[in-house]
């Protein structure tokens, strides 16, 4: 009952209000009743009066705003490329330290008591002075020895003599001077017992060390 007793009443009202406003409103021409001073009719459940010409077409915001044409969506920008990162530098190798040596039998490479190189020293330091211009150089040392026979002093001397012998053709063959360290031992260094000539032959001797680095491989 007391749901028909308000219907009934809303009724009531919406026909009052028809009654108002057939007194009042006028017809818009955007096919909406309005009140003279331009409002639209709204009914008691806030509904616009739509007059006789009303259609799809004249809705507006205020009472069909779901009867508008939807706006059409925003463009979505295209995200920009992202930029390639440069390529890391690629590192060179580290070179390697090396240290060759190379030792010259004083018997096989110079006359006896002579500080002359043999043709077969010669060769020996030829192969050497290739081999050095595949690395980067830092130093040669070569270093005379003797066995011990003779004067302290004297083969001190010898020995000197055939070390400087030694840096005296690598330098011909193109290796640099300041690179070359030439020293005497003299006796001062066996490597074998100077009791036996077997073991003096490898006293008389000249050491080459050489001191540099190559790229790695």
């Amino acid at each position: 009952m007391k749901k028909s007793s308000v219907l009934l009443q809303a009724l009531l009202a919406v026909a009052l209000g028809s009654a108002a406003v057939g007194v009042s409103a006028q017809t818009s021409n955007q096919g909406y009743v309005t009140s003279p001073d331009g409002k639209v009719v709204k009914d008691p459940f806030d509904l616009c009066w739509r007059s006789a010409s009303w259609t799809p077409a004249n809705a507006n915001a205020e009472c069909d705003k779901d009867l508008l044409p939807k706006a059409a969506p925003a463009p979505v920008a295209a995200p920009a490329p992202k930029a390639e990162p440069a390529p890391a530098p690629v590192a060179k190798p580290a070179a390697k330290p090396m240290t060759e040596k190379v030792s010259l039998a004083a018997d096989a490479f110079f006359d006896f008591d002579k500080d002359t190189l043999k043709p077969e020293g010669m060769a020996k330091l030829d192969k050497l002075a290739q081999d050095v211009k595949k690395i980067s150089l830092e130093v040669i040392i070569a270093t005379g020895h003797t066995d011990n026979k003779g004067t302290d002093a004297y083969n001190m001397k010898l020995s000197v003599r055939r070390a400087d012998a030694v840096k005296k053709y690598l330098v011909s063959k193109g290796v640099e001077a300041n690179r070359i360290y030439a020293e005497g031992k003299g006796e001062s260094k066996p490597i074998a017992d100077n009791k036996t000539e077997e073991g003096r032959a490898k006293n008389r001797r000249v050491d080459i060390e050489v001191v540099g680095s190559k790229a790695a491989q």
